[in-house]
């Protein structure tokens, strides 16, 4: 017998042998009892489909789901009546668990209002393309809100309210300023406020042109700004305006430089310093 045969015969017997124990080992395992633990398990209401925020939820919005008996949901419900009929505050997506704290009131009603704090204020206010921060400006974003005034000396843009959250922007259909009775698409941004920056969001609105600046949801420090005026970007103060006789306005001439200091002379005569103008020569 050769060696290369010897070799063989080794090698096909360690391969059979451990064949006959994997075979051996994977029927032990198969032949060996299962155990199942029982987990208790409850109704959980879950959405499902997508619910927007502010609609009122119907039978067919939602459904229930097992759920975990020793780790319920908390504010969950387990009966699909107990939320129909009441409004969604916050957006659901599909198979999340409906809570008491997404739901506004039984009675409420849906819409915007429910979305509404108690001790705050939503107020809607018109932009453009560029004030509305082009479209950025969605729900759930916070802003800044900047007003300019213009008064018969130089216009003043300033910050006036800080990090305020956007409830709805889009766009309505205004019928009134068109000519031909074609309705006019103009943007509107819903902010939600309290009741002192409602007012000064009222004042903004009416006496300046406002403008909205998109903050990082991070950053909640308040703008500290002393505002910008004309004069800052030209770089010096624009002369007053003034009225004439005539009814016109005419600049006023600025006054002119004060004359230059007289010429003097240091003295020093020991520790006494003394100064003395040269006056100029002329004829008496």
């Amino acid at each position: 017998m050769t060696r290369n045969t010897r070799t063989l015969i080794v090698v096909g017997s360690a391969m059979g042998l451990a064949t006959l124990a994997s075979y051996g080992v994977y029927r032990t395992i198969q032949q060996m009892p299962k155990e199942q633990v029982q987990i208790g398990q409850r109704d959980q209401v879950v959405a499902s489909r997508p619910v927007p925020v502010g609609m009122i939820l119907t039978p067919d919005m939602v459904k229930t789901l097992p759920w975990p008996a020793d780790h319920p949901m908390p504010g969950g419900f387990v009966q699909p009546t107990e939320v129909v009929g009441r409004g969604v505050t916050i957006a659901l997506v599909e198979n999340e668990p409906v809570t008491e704290s997404k739901l506004a009131p039984r009675g409420a009603g849906g819409g915007m209002v429910t979305t509404i704090p108690d001790g705050m204020r939503a107020m809607s206010v018109r932009v453009n393309d560029v004030s509305g921060v082009a479209g950025f400006a969605v729900p759930g974003t916070r802003v800044d809100l900047v007003v300019t005034v213009r008064n018969d000396r130089e216009s003043i843009s300033r910050t006036v309210l800080n990090n305020i959250q956007v409830l709805t922007a889009g766009t309505k259909f205004d019928v009134e300023k068109s000519r031909d009775g074609t309705p006019i698409p103009t943007a509107v941004v819903t902010l939600l406020v309290t009741p002192a920056d409602a007012e000064k969001l009222a004042l903004a609105t009416t006496q300046g042109q406002i403008a909205l600046a998109l903050r990082n949801p991070l950053d909640v420090k308040p703008t500290e700004s002393a505002g910008a005026r004309m004069s800052n970007l030209t770089g010096g103060a624009a002369p007053a305006p003034t009225t004439g006789r005539g009814g016109g306005s005419r600049a006023v001439q600025p006054p002119p430089p004060p004359p230059p200091p007289p010429p003097t002379i240091n003295g020093i005569r020991g520790t006494r310093v003394s100064t003395e103008v040269i006056k100029s020569g002329g004829s008496d």
